[in-house]
């Protein structure tokens, strides 16, 4: 013969709360597919249009987060409607979660775009609102580290270089006067090893 576990009984949960759980999960993961496929859409009519990549991403970020907040949000209904409290509080944790992780991801998206422009390199000195100024000693994907004049080290998240006005000091804007004069250079030198016709 066998014996239920001490303190467990399914009886607590009736079919009604089963099919709600259920329904909710499923409304879910619709909204979790649709996003991506309205963000592709979204993302494919907006490279036609040809706006910026920046743009693009962001945009079809924004209709990602968008259609899965609604998808929580639905399933949420669904879960009030079954009165079933840890499936609430597990959707509440999620969305919770989510929040809260937000700004660690923009750092790294944002680093990701300030290592990809390559605007700022390590040596450079720069100047940041509310950051002070200071060489680069290192660009991660998440944050950047400064050494400002009198020693300290600076880190600043790189969201922050991402979304606020960075002044890149006179030894950058060498470093791109150089990098026109070798290009002049490298087209001259080519139009003098053209033979005459």
């Amino acid at each position: 013969m066998i014996t239920p576990l001490a303190g467990l009984s399914f009886s607590d949960a009736t079919t009604n709360d089963i099919v709600f759980v259920v329904i909710g999960l499923f409304v879910l993961l619709l909204f979790l597919i649709g996003s991506r496929l309205l963000a592709r859409v979204a993302a494919d009519q907006l490279h036609k249009r040809h706006l910026p990549t920046g743009m693009v991403v962001a945009a079809r970020r924004v209709v990602t987060v968008v259609l899965i907040v609604i998808g929580v949000l639905a399933a949420l209904s669904v879960a009030i409607q079954s009165a079933n409290v840890t499936l609430l509080g597990i959707l509440l944790a999620t969305v919770i979660a989510a929040f809260g992780v937000q700004d660690l991801l923009k750092d790294y998206v944002s680093g990701y775009y300030v290592l990809l422009e390559r605007h700022i390199r390590v040596g450079d000195r720069i100047s940041l609102d509310g950051a002070g100024s200071g060489m680069v000693l290192d660009i991660k994907l998440r944050v950047t580290l400064l050494q400002t004049e009198s020693g300290d080290l600076v880190v600043v998240p790189n969201s922050e270089l991402f979304n606020k006005v960075v002044t890149v000091h006179a030894q950058a804007v060498e470093r791109v006067a150089e990098g026109k004069v070798a290009e002049a250079e490298a087209a001259g030198s080519e139009a003098k090893s053209e033979p005459p016709k």
